[in-house]
């Protein structure tokens, strides 16, 4: 183990071993990284633990500089565990390099199938047992993160002493379908909000879209632009400052010429690889959704179809607003992005599985005992707040705190204020 200090707050790296198949355990092993992190003043307290489990599918956990934002808050009562979930951060990685050993498309999509919230819970209670033993930690949950704990309340609880959820209850009984009937008209709120915040943006998308819809364009990292590509770029729309981000970039796209601007492509580009992460994100998205029988298939390109206002060609023909979409994955992707290409054959095998496992039981929930406090933002571009309602019903217990008052990255943006208030739901002290 290899310890730092950094502002007042220390630091300790911890490896572990875990099973690629939890259900095979002297089979493949896999290392799951995470860093600890203490308030340099209370290292000597026997702190109880906090696992922290973030967004994604596919994205490692935060690399703090000290304890900024939520963490100043958190390390004053916990000792904190932030998880590089399996396949992501130091943990041993899904990357292009793994394809070279994983062998056909086959074995690779039967790899993948394995790296998501039911397989994440079992390595957390498998790290618990080896740093705490018996002794039940606390778990907070954000986006992902937050699928991934009530997966932990129905197939582990026992290793809790409380949860907390920051923008992440899904809708249990919503399979991938349901969810992006739900989303699709939240995106296209957040469109009308974006274009009455800044009213010239509707017209310079359109600008845009029409030229890439009439000429090739090339991105530098080799990926073409193309419409659907551009429209893509809505999934800002859902987090504090991604508006800005958006506007910012719809400022001037031909800088005064006839053609996108370098600056502009360069800039669409980094957004763009941002926002796609790893390839675990794209090729796991849906597979979130997923369980028990049935396939997602590209559930949300099926979506798309039932709402036309998406359609780009329709709107630039008939003057209507070219709309910007969401936190989707469609398969496009693999075929566009150099980065997800390597991975194309696998990603429609995923898409194409039919039998799952369970990721929530129900029954379970609905006779909790471990006290569990929601944050459910009442704007959420990414979690639908009717569904994440519905569940916090489901979940016998849980103390919600419905709000306008963030975006979906609450957490990160509030500088503690989150986690501050959900503290407060269950422990009753500020």
């Amino acid at each position: 183990m290899t310890t730092t200090s950094r502002y007042g707050t220390v630091f300790t790296d911890h490896t572990f071993t875990v099973p690629l198949d939890h259900d095979r355990p002297d089979g493949r092993r896999i290392l799951v990284y995470a860093r600890e992190a203490r308030d340099a003043g209370k290292a000597a307290q026997d702190l109880p633990w906090l696992l922290f489990l973030g967004g994604g599918p596919g994205a490692a956990a935060p690399r703090p500089f000290g304890r900024e934002g939520w963490l100043r808050r958190a390390v004053r009562d916990y000792r904190v565990l932030l998880l590089d979930q399996r396949g992501t951060g130091r943990s041993t990685p899904v990357d292009r390099r793994f394809l070279a050993w994983a062998g056909t498309p086959e074995a690779q999509a039967r790899y993948m199938a394995h790296f998501r919230a039911d397989a994440i819970v079992r390595d957390a209670e498998l790290i618990r047992r080896t740093l705490i033993g018996d002794r039940p930690w606390s778990v907070l949950g954000q986006s992902f993160g937050g699928l991934c704990t009530v997966s932990y309340l129905s197939f582990a609880p026992q290793g809790l002493a409380e949860a907390f959820i920051t923008g992440g209850l899904p809708g249990v009984h919503a399979d991938a379908d349901e969810v992006y009937r739900a989303l699709y008209p939240r995106v296209a709120e957040k469109n009308a909000e974006h274009t009455d915040r800044f009213p010239d943006d509707g017209e310079r998308a359109r600008g845009v879209a029409r030229y890439l819809r009439d000429h090739r364009v090339v991105l530098p990292s080799g990926r073409p632009l193309t419409v659907e590509a551009f429209q893509s770029l809505g999934n800002l729309l859902g987090s504090d400052d991604g508006g800005h981000r958006l506007h910012h970039l719809l400022e001037d796209p031909f800088t005064g010429g006839t053609e996108p601007s370098d600056a502009f492509l360069a800039d669409v580009d980094r957004e763009l690889s941002a926002i796609a992460g790893g390839p675990l994100y794209s090729l796991l998205h849906e597979a979130t959704y997923a369980q028990g029988e049935g396939a997602t298939r590209w559930a949300a390109q099926r979506v798309r179809a039932e709402f036309p206002a998406f359609d780009a060609p329709t709107a630039l023909d008939s003057g209507a607003p070219v709309l910007f979409t969401g936190e989707m994955i469609y398969p496009w992707m693999f075929d566009t992005d150099p980065a997800l290409r390597p991975f194309r054959q696998a990603a429609h095998l995923l898409a194409e599985r039919a039998s799952w496992p369970a990721l929530y039981d129900v029954d379970r929930l609905a006779v909790n005992t471990v006290p569990v406090a929601a944050a459910i933002y009442q704007d959420d571009m990414y979690l639908d707040r009717d569904l994440s309602i519905g569940t916090a019903g489901a979940i016998r217990g849980l103390r919600p705190w419905i709000t306008d008052a963030y975006q979906h990255d609450g957490l990160r943006t509030s500088e503690g204020a989150v986690l501050d208030q959900l503290i407060s739901l269950l422990h009753g002290t500020p």
